[in-house]
């Protein structure tokens, strides 16, 4: 293959000289087409790019058989085609015909209602779901209505919520600008519509990930809690600030809940396991294995740019406000996901790290976004197109090597979310943060057998922006085309 990268640089140094265009290093590097730089991307950079059949080094003898292979696709459908076993083993990357929408999204900007959902299905195999409000933004549409946490909706502008047979959502009102919930009550387990309907409208919103932090005392053992909801690098300082709070008020113990965080940035979950610790500043947090080929390259140049490490600085220098603990209550959900799996997988050799809630979802690799360009960063890119691709690039793995949780981390301790009664989010009486202050509170001596009708998981309202479950770098070891 690297036969016929050659024969497109060269095509290009002739187009150019021929057209008297720009000589600059930057444009001979831009593809001929959108579809050259989806293929030459992912031949770099996928993880399972040796798995991916169009993929392989030497699939094609020619440029003419190249050029003629990417002639039958549109850019969409040349990566699904590339994808390896997508929605299966792939079940994470994605293209975006605008870097813009997406880059917003890694950042948690969108179009947003401020009502934040999970979808479930009403029984078990059944195409029939309902949704439930996870929580409210403050300074939303929805804080302004008579809407809250608890809240069941079984249709979305009166047509009923359904899956497919893939286990999708179907398409709903909830990709409108303005849509209505027609809401149900829980009735002994059954979700039985009530009559009541809420309009809710989005509006452009980039949500703070620290929705709550306070205190609660337990016996003679002060205890923080953190709601965090997203690992956004634009919201570093809002977290570092609630581990300052949380110095300030002295705590000795921390209920880190994690139940609706789907991921983010691999570097913010870095620093926000600092904060949790603060003791091994220098040490490695996470090691990174990329595909044959990137792992070949980075160990050759530069093999301490795969490890992740615990720091005492933010990313624009200021101090970490760290806390030594030495044992982390995290509250934990099926849609517990990503670089929130990576905080428990990684602290585990630490520190005590006691999970309480649910099995996660068992994401345990990671993605880049990628340009063309002559980097694949941003800069320098080709301005004839805004395609970008956020495909699986790597495998996440802690100090020891261990990342094999494909299936999802198990709890300690088993307590699913009763949709009869979600509880307040932070109050001492919710009942996964009560389990936990209980725990705390006795030392790990509980009964652990809870007993809760469990729904079967579909998705969340956060992973209908495509960015599903993300965990990311955000700046990737030395991209380079070879």
């Amino acid at each position: 293959m690297k036969k016929i990268l050659k024969s497109i640089l060269l095509t290009f140094c002739f187009l150019l000289v021929f057209q008297n265009c720009s000589d600059d290093y930057d444009d001979v590097l831009h593809y001929r087409n959108t579809n050259e730089f989806v293929w030459t991307g992912l031949n770099q950079y996928y993880y399972w790019q040796k798995d991916s059949p169009d993929l392989n080094d030497g699939k094609f003898a020619t440029d003419v058989a190249f050029q003629n292979f990417l002639s039958n696709y549109t850019p969409e459908s040349l990566f699904q085609h590339l994808r390896y076993e997508p929605g299966n083993i792939d079940k994470y990357s994605v293209i975006f015909s605008d870097y813009e929408v997406l880059e917003a999204a890694l950042q948690g900007t969108s179009k947003n209602s401020g009502a934040d959902f999970g979808f479930k299905r009403k029984t078990a195999g059944s195409t029939e779901v309902f949704g439930f409000v996870r929580y409210i933004l403050p300074n939303s549409d929805a804080s302004t209505k008579n809407i809250q946490r608890g809240d069941l909706f079984y249709a979305i502008n009166g047509v009923p919520l359904t899956v497919d047979s893939d286990g999708y959502l179907n398409p709903t009102g909830l990709s409108e600008d303005t849509f209505t919930l027609n809401m149900a009550a829980y009735d002994n387990g059954n979700i039985t519509p009530n009559g009541n309907t809420i309009t809710l409208t989005k509006t452009p919103y980039s949500e703070n990930p620290v929705l709550i932090k306070n205190t609660h005392q337990v016996g003679s053992k002060k205890v923080g809690y953190l709601m965090y909801n997203g690992f956004y690098s634009n919201y570093e300082n809002e977290l570092n600030n609630a581990f300052a709070y949380f110095q300030g008020e002295g705590i000795t113990h921390l209920v880190l809940d994690l139940r609706y965080n789907s991921g983010g940035s691999v570097n913010v979950a870095t620093k926000l396991a600092s904060m949790i610790t603060g003791q091994f500043n220098g040490q490695i947090f996470a090691q990174q294995e990329w595909n044959e080929k990137r792992m070949s390259y980075y160990n050759s140049v530069n093999p301490d740019a795969l490890l992740n490490k615990f720091t005492n600085t933010l990313s624009n220098g200021n101090g970490i406000n760290s806390l030594s603990l030495t044992k982390v209550y995290v509250l934990t959900t099926k849609s517990t996901a990503s670089a929130s799996e990576l905080i428990i997988n990684s602290l585990k050799p630490y520190i005590d790290v006691t999970q309480i809630g649910d099995v996660t979802i068992g994401k345990n690799v990671g993605s880049i976004t990628i340009y063309d360009s002559p980097t694949f960063r941003k800069e320098n890119v080709n301005p004839n197109h805004k395609y970008a691709m956020q495909p699986i690039v790597l495998k996440i793995l802690n100090k020891n090597g261990v990342g094999e949780y494909s299936n999802g981390l198990l709890p300690n301790v088993t307590l699913t979310e009763n949709y009869g009664n979600l509880g307040i989010l932070g109050n001492d009486t919710e009942p996964l943060l009560n389990l936990a202050l209980s725990y705390i509170n006795t030392n790990g001596k509980i009964n652990s057998n809870f007993n809760t009708k469990v729904f079967e998981h579909v998705t969340e309202s956060k992973n209908l922006d495509r960015i599903e479950k993300g965990m990311y770098i955000e700046n990737p070891p030395n991209l380079n085309r070879d």
